[in-house]
C-alpha cells in the first residue's frame, strides 16, 4: 500500500478547517443558487399575461433535480471513500476511487440522455392538460439531459477537489459557470444581438453551457492542482467490487434526491386540486411552490457547502481514527448552519412579497405566496442539524440512515399531511406540512445520531490513531 503525507484534515482546528474548506464552497454553491433564481427571474418575464414559462420551468424540476442527484450521490459515494483512503493514507485506493467515480458519473449521464429523448413529453402531460406548459416543459428537459455531461462532469471532479481539502479551487468553477449562466439567460432567452428568441429553451441551452465550462474549469484544475489524486485512464477496467462500494454509500444519496422529486412532483398534484376550488388557483399553487423551492436554495445552498465541508473532514477522521475530530466538526457544522436558518427565516418572514418580485409575480400570486413563504420558511428552523448529521452519517459509511430520514420527512410524513390540509379546501393551510414534516425529521435525526454515536463514533476513541 502506497503512503501519503498527512493532510490538513487531520491536524488543523476543527473551527478553522471548516470556516476554510466550508466557505469557498458556500460561495459558490450561493452562486449556484442565484443562477437558479435568475434563471426563472428571466424565464417569468417572457409573459406578462400569465406564468406559463415559469410553470414549465417548475413542473420539469423535478428531472433537473433528479439528475443532480444521480451526479451528486455518485460523487457523495467517492467523496467518503477518497476522504477516509486519505485519513489511512492509501494512495491506490484515493486513485482507483476517483476513476471508478468518473465512470460512474458517464453512466448517469447516458441514462439522463435517454430519459429526455424518450420521455420528456409524457412526463409534462401527466402533470398538466395546458399545451403551452407542455411545450416550454419539453423543450426545457430534453435540452438539459441530452447536454448533461456538463453537470455530471462539473460535479464529479469538483468533489474530487473537494474529497482533498481543495474546496477553493470550486469557487471558481461554479462561480464561472454561474456567471455564464446569468450573461446567457437574457441574451439566449429573448434573443439579444441578433440571435434568435429561445425562450424556454434559451435557459435550458444558457445553463447547460455555464455547467460544460465549469466541467472543463474543474478538469484543468484537478490535473494541475490536486497532487493527491491521480487519474490515469490507460488501462482502466472498472472495478464492479469498488462501484459497489461507491453505490452503497451513493445511492442512499440519489435515492433522497428521488424522493425530493417525488414529493416536489406530488406536491403540484396536490396543489392542481385546487383548480376544483377555483380556475387558475392550481397553476397559481404550482408557480408559488416552484418560486418558493428556488428562494430556498438561496439559504439551503450555503448550508450543503458547510456539510460537504464537515462530510469531508468527518471521513478524513474516521479514517484517522479521531473521534474528538469527528464530534467537533459536527458541532461546529450544526452551529453554522442553524445560523444561516435562522437568517433564512428572519428574510422569508419580513420581506416575502419582495422575494416574488423576482418572479414578475401578479396579484393572484403574491395573495398566495405571502403565507406560503411565511409558513413553509418556518422549518428551516430544524433543516440545519437534519443536513449536517445526515452528512455524518454518509462519513461514516450509513447513508442509509439518512434515505430512513428523508422517506419519512418527504413521504410518510409530508405529501399525506400536505394532502390532509388540502381537504380543507384553504390552500394557507396545505403550506404547515413543511414545519410539521421538519419536526418529525429532526426527531428520527437524533434517535439515528445516538445509535451511531454508540455503534461507530465511540469505540474509535479505544483505537490507536492510524499512522
Amino acid at each position: 500500500m502506497s503512503s501519503l503525507k498527512e493532510n490538513k484534515m487531520g491536524t488543523m482546528p476543527i473551527g478553522r478547517l471548516l470556516l476554510t474548506m466550508a466557505l469557498p464552497m458556500a460561495l459558490s454553491m450561493l452562486v449556484q443558487a442565484l443562477y437558479n433564481v435568475v434563471d426563472s427571474a428571466f424565464v417569468a418575464k417572457i409573459s406578462d399575461v400569465n406564468q406559463d414559462a415559469l410553470n414549465a420551468v417548475s413542473l420539469a424540476f423535478p428531472v433537473q433535480n433528479i439528475m443532480i442527484g444521480i451526479a451528486t450521490g455518485t460523487a457523495v459515494g467517492v467523496n467518503a471513500l477518497l476522504s477516509r483512503a486519505l485519513g489511512e493514507r492509501d494512495a491506490d485506493m484515493v486513485n482507483r476511487s476517483a476513476l471508478n467515480g468518473v465512470f460512474l458519473a458517464g453512466l448517469g449521464m447516458l441514462l439522463s440522455a435517454l430519459f429526455g429523448i424518450f420521455c420528456a413529453e409524457l412526463f409534462m402531460r401527466s402533470q398538466t392538460s395546458n399545451e403551452a406548459v407542455i411545450a416550454y416543459g419539453t423543450a426545457y428537459i430534453r435540452i438539459i439531459t441530452i447536454a448533461s455531461f456538463g453537470i455530471f462532469g462539473e460535479i464529479i471532479f469538483e468533489r474530487l477537489l473537494q474529497s482533498t481539502g481543495r474546496t477553493i479551487y470550486t469557487l471558481f468553477t461554479q462561480g464561472t459557470g454561474a456567471v455564464l449562466n446569468i450573461i446567457f439567460d437574457p441574451i439566449l432567452i429573448f434573443g439579444l444581438f441578433g440571435l434568435p428568441r429561445m425562450e424556454v429553451a434559451g435557459a435550458a441551452v444558457a445553463t447547460v453551457l455555464g455547467q460544460i465550462v465549469a466541467f472543463i474549469l474543474a478538469m484543468i484544475l484537478n490535473h494541475r492542482k490536486n497532487p493527491d489524486v491521480r487519474l490515469h485512464l490507460r488501462g482502466f477496467r472498472p472495478d464492479w467490487k469498488l462501484i459497489g462500494r461507491i453505490l452503497a454509500i451513493g445511492v442512499p444519496s440519489m435515492i433522497m434526491v428521488a424522493i425530493g422529486s417525488v414529493m416536489y412532483y406530488g406536491m403540484n398534484l396536490v396543489l392542481m386540486r385546487f383548480e376544483h376550488v377555483r380556475v387558475g388557483l392550481g397553476e397559481v399553487g404550482t408557480a408559488v411552490f416552484g418560486a418558493y423551492y428556488k428562494l430556498q436554495s438561496f439559504i439551503f445552498m450555503p448550508v450543503f457547502g458547510i456539510n460537504n465541508a464537515a462530510l469531508a473532514i468527518a471521513a478524513y477522521n474516521y479514517g484517522a481514527r479521531k473521534p474528538k475530530r469527528i464530534l467537533g466538526v459536527l458541532k461546529c457544522g450544526i452551529l453554522g448552519a442553524t445560523a444561516l436558518m435562522v437568517i433564512g427565516v428572519a428574510a422569508f418572514q419580513l420581506i416575502p412579497q419582495v422575494l416574488l418580485g423576482l418572479f414578475n409575480a401578479n396579484a393572484d400570486m403574491l395573495a398566495v405566496g405571502d403565507p406560503a413563504l411565511r409558513t413553509m420558511s418556518l422549518a428551516f428552523v430544524f433543516a440545519g442539524a437534519c443536513i449536517i448529521v445526515g452528512g455524518v452519517f454518509q462519513a461514516l459509511g450509513n447513508s442509509v440512515y439518512s434515505m430512513i430520514v428523508s422517506i419519512a420527512r418527504q413521504l410518510v410524513v409530508l405529501l399525506p399531511v400536505a394532502y390532509l390540509l388540502s381537504l380543507s379546501g384553504n390552500i394557507d393551510a396545505v403550506w404547515f406540512a413543511f414545519p410539521i414534516a421538519e419536526v418529525a425529521s429532526l426527531a428520527m435525526t437524533v434517535i439515528l445520531f445516538l445509535r451511531l454515536y454508540r455503534k461507530k463514533i465511540r469505540p474509535l476513541s479505544r483505537m490507536p490513531a492510524a499512522e
